[in-house]
């Protein structure tokens, strides 16, 4: 079942399930595209094949807040409003490890290889320029809990800033060298941005479940 966070005419909001694609991909399995179009379908009882636009994208084991859009025109604007950095994107992360600031902002420069499917931290002629912030919120043991915004949406961002800076997310086995067995500590936290249509601003959230490892810490936003 689907947790809708948000929907009107225009929109379609959702909570994505962790290790579960974006959309459909070489392994096949169900991805959350075309659990939310059998949902539409379902709803509406609407015959044939149904529009969703693909307008964002969460890597496979994240979960947290997502937006689709529900016709074609609020897809092309959701687009551009993305693409005009004025959907503000906040994560939730467990660190392995604890950073020296606070507060701080990192600026890199990535590069994909597509081959392997890593990205990496490259020199500025190599690389696109990649921003995100962050607040450590808490901290216990060697664990810290941050609040991430991300200003640039490269492939595995998030996650390539922080391991580079020897702060890896926990259980990330793509990039944390140390990790053990788990489900990588990143959540989809919130998203804000002006409706397609309306123009009124839209605050989508999304809290990650109270189990391993976010019972780790009480997380009150």
């Amino acid at each position: 079942m689907i947790k809708i966070l948000y929907e009107d005419n225009h929109l379609l909001a959702i909570e994505k399930p962790v290790n579960i694609p974006t959309n459909s991909d070489n392994s096949n399995d169900e991805d959350i595209l075309s659990l939310c179009k059998e949902y539409l379908k379902e709803k509406y009882h609407k015959p044939g094949n149904v529009y969703l636009g693909l307008v964002q994208r969460l890597d496979r084991p994240v979960g947290g807040a997502m937006v689709f859009a529900k016709t074609s025109k609020a897809a092309s604007r959701l687009s551009n409003i993305i693409r005009n950095k004025e959907m503000a994107k906040t994560y939730l992360a467990i660190l392995d490890g604890i950073p020296d600031k606070d507060k701080d902002i990192f600026e890199d420069y990535l590069y994909k290889d597509k081959d392997t499917n890593m990205t990496h931290v490259v020199s500025k002629d190599k690389g696109k320029y990649s921003k995100l912030s962050y607040e450590l919120l808490a901290t216990k043991d060697n664990l810290s809990l941050v609040k991430i915004d991300l200003e640039t949406g490269r492939s595995h961002q998030i996650r390539v800033q922080f391991a580079s800076r020897n702060l890896p997310l926990l259980f990330d086995q793509r990039y944390n060298n140390k990790t053990t067995k788990g489900q990588i500590a990143l959540w989809s936290y919130q998203l804000v941005f002006p409706h397609p249509t309306t123009k009124e601003i839209i605050n989508i959230k999304s809290l990650p479940p109270i189990i391993n490892p976010w019972d780790n810490f009480d997380i009150q936003l």
